[in-house]
């Protein structure tokens, strides 16, 4: 490819996304920067402490328990109170903690600061997932997802490497250091990033108030479909945090340093920061269940990989086999969990998503030690072999799902930027909104609508448009998102992906 398309390609990949996107981008980075703690914790507690690897799997998997509770919890704060308070809030106490974990001597006190480091780490990500399902259009969102997580592996490739190198001057200095950056991201947040959350119709009398709170936590579970999401993101993240507590035990086991392991799970950001962009260019328009179904058996392979490694170059090749799973995966699954959200249930949806990471943060470090403990490290390896054919089967079960029932309502959204409108069509009685070839709602100017195709909408009292469609009575929809992702509706009473799903 020639210098000048590389750069075409460059441009049609950062283009047209939203200043506010781009503030939201550097305060991911500049956190990744600092995030050492979380990385090298597990060689921290078993090389410089001397704890076992089962009390490091312990400790992990109270980071997990933390970021677990963080999750539910942080999604119903960003849709009730909003993206950016929920996101400050997490920031600062985050800085705190980690900066505590540093000084702590005490087990039990190492175990409860690691679960108050995960629950306030954790609760920035559903409000950071669901301001980019706010302030980007459809169309861009596994774009955005695919840039945000580029910019996280760009901040974990680079933070990875200098660790290593910090934790031989003593590790108090990384503690310290992720304390810092990740109060310069609040500081960020704070200055340039606004509220996101689309403003609700809380009229007397409004057709749309009804269900729009009903998008509660109870449909978020009744939501079989993208709960199927949320369960196979839970086998694959499985896996993957492997990486930072049974990898570096078992690199240790083979008497390699944490400047080895740093140089090799580096070898995941370096890739991702290399190859995320073009190829996210190759997926966004692409079915999300077969790129799932390959990034599932890629990290399942890389895995199992790590049975035959004993050198630095060996495990290293390893992590390049699983990360370009992770690839494949990280921007397509968040865009298809985006897809199946309703706008003003962004938070919960977002929450439950990253309760599956958070899950497997918690369960991941303890079966991992216990499996290493009596087992072996290769017992481990093969298991999570197997782990990935299971996820990948899901996945295709989940494809024809998703084919052969459409969510109920499911249609794509117009808009969605910050400072777009921030009400929804209504349609009232038992009327259908359906829409062929591009089946676009867009609202042009007050009270009136106009969808291109053939669909038609029928509704009564004035219109507003940020993306969502709530129809009452027995709504049907479909439409194409030229993302892959086609936005959600609420009916009456029924969550708006459907009863039957980063």
């Amino acid at each position: 490819m020639s210098v000048v398309r590389l750069r075409q390609a460059a441009k049609e990949s950062v283009s047209g996304l939203p200043r506010e996107f781009w503030w939201l981008w550097t305060s991911t980075l500049v956190n990744r920067l600092g995030g050492f703690v979380a990385t090298f914790l597990a060689m921290y507690l078993t090389v410089d402490r001397g704890y076992s690897a089962m009390f490091a799997g312990l400790v992990g998997a109270l980071h997990g328990l933390g970021g677990a509770v963080a999750a539910v919890v942080a999604g119903v704060l960003t849709d009730r109170l909003g993206r950016r308070p929920t996101l400050l809030v997490s920031q600062l106490s985050t800085a705190v903690t980690v900066a505590v974990l540093g000084f702590v001597q005490n087990p039990v006190a190492i175990a409860v600061v690691a679960c108050l480091v995960g629950m306030t780490s954790n609760a920035s990500r559903p409000a950071v997932q669901a301001m980019i399902a706010d302030i980007v259009a459809p169309g861009d969102r596994v774009r955005a997802f695919a840039l945000n997580y580029w910019a996280i592996n760009l901040g974990f490739a680079v933070s990875a490497a200098a660790a290593g190198l910090i934790a031989r001057h003593g590790y108090l200095t990384l503690f310290l250091a992720d304390a810092g950056m990740t109060l310069l991201c609040a500081v960020i947040v704070f200055g340039k990033v606004p509220e996101s959350r689309p403003e609700r119709d809380r009229s007397v009398g409004s057709p749309a108030a009804e269900p729009e709170r009903e998008v509660g936590l109870g449909a978020v579970l009744r939501d079989r479909r993208f709960m199927a999401v949320v369960a196979l993101s839970f086998l694959v993240a499985t896996l993957i945090q492997q990486a930072f507590v049974a990898l570096p035990v078992a690199m240790g086991a083979d008497g390699l340093s944490s400047t080895d392991f740093g140089v090799a799970i580096a070898m995941n950001g370096v890739l991702i920061v290399a190859v995320q962009i073009p190829v996210t260019r190759f997926l966004e328009h692409r079915e999300p269940a077969p790129l799932l179904m390959a990034s599932a058996l890629l990290t399942g392979a890389g895995f199992g990989l790590t049975a035959f490694a004993g050198s630095v170059g060996m495990y290293a090749l390893a992590v390049m086999v699983w990360t370009v799973g992770e690839i494949i995966n990280s921007p397509t699954q968040m865009g298809l969990v985006a897809r199946l959200s309703p706008t003003h249930g962004r938070g919960r949806y977002q929450g439950m998503y990253t309760l599956s990471w958070s899950l497997a943060s918690l369960i991941a470090p303890l079966a991992g030690g216990a499996v290493m403990d009596r087992f072996g490290a290769d017992a481990l390896w093969a298991a999570s072999a197997v782990v990935g054919l299971v996820a990948a089967g899901g996945y295709v079960a989940l494809g024809r799902a998703l084919r052969d029932r459409p969510a109920a309502g499911e249609v794509g959204e117009a808009g969605g930027g910050v400072g777009a409108a921030a009400g929804s069509v209504s349609a009232a009685g038992s009327g259908s909104v359906s829409a062929a070839g591009s089946g676009s709602v867009s609202a042009a100017g007050s009270g009136s609508v106009s969808a291109a195709g053939s669909g038609s909408v029928s509704a009564a009292g004035a219109v507003s448009v940020a993306g969502a469609v709530s129809v009452a009575g027995s709504p049907s929809a479909a439409a194409s998102d030229p993302a892959g992702g086609a936005g959600a509706a609420s009916g009456a009473g029924v969550p708006a992906v459907g009863a039957g799903s980063s």
